[in-house]
């Protein structure tokens, strides 16, 4: 793809480095990677568990959560972008893939400003 929509290539290749270093490809199968990611999002959301929905938008900006939003928001990308790699899935194919099923899914005509599942909207 000529302008991807996300480049993890080097994050790849650090987690990647990163592993091999410790000797931890032994444990990087793709449950125990999933099941590192799912605690990772765990953690980012009791972050978020109690806040207002107007403290929600400045999680990321307020000095009590600021950092640990950060740092969980890595955690989740690392375990992801591990993942995929020890997977071997190309995550800018996928997204983009993604995105054109999305927009197949939820036709602006019909989705816009509406939270209605896919299945529940109206056909264009």
């Amino acid at each position: 793809m000529e302008n991807p929509l996300i480049d993890v290539e080097g994050a790849a290749r650090a987690l990647r480095q990163f592993a091999e270093d410790r000797d931890w490809q032994q444990f990087h199968s793709p449950k125990n990677l999933v099941m590192a990611l799912a605690g990772e999002v765990g953690e980012l959301t009791e972050i978020f568990q109690w806040m207002t929905e107007a403290d929600s938008h400045n999680a990321a900006s307020m000095p009590k959560t600021a950092g640990a939003v950060r740092d969980e928001l890595a955690d989740v990308a690392l375990y992801l972008i591990r993942l995929a790699d020890v997977l071997g899935v190309d995550l800018n194919a996928a997204v983009a893939a993604k995105l054109t099923s999305n927009a197949a899914k939820y036709p602006i005509e019909v989705s816009r400003g509406v939270n209605t599942k896919y299945d529940q909207l109206p056909k264009s």
